[in-house]
């Protein structure tokens, strides 16, 4: 019989994921560092919505590239 991945497991191996990508992300987001400047709620959800897409697309990149599907 398989191991059935626990919900805690799944988890951790999403978030270490996410880690991983984390510099492909933040390079192809191209947002640049606040350097001290606070942002404004709007601000902050669009940076978070251009983030949000560049996860996306270096997940994407990383799957493509490792020709997994």
């Amino acid at each position: 019989m398989a191991d059935q991945p626990t919900p805690g497991s799944d988890i951790q191996q999403k978030y270490r994921q996410f880690l991983d990508l984390l510099p492909l992300t933040i390079s192809l987001a191209g947002l640049p560092p606040s350097e001290g400047r606070l942002f404004n709620e709007e601000q902050i959800e669009a940076r978070a919505i251009t983030v949000r897409h560049a996860y996306r697309v270096a997940k994407s990149t990383v799957r493509d590239l490792l020709g997994g599907s």
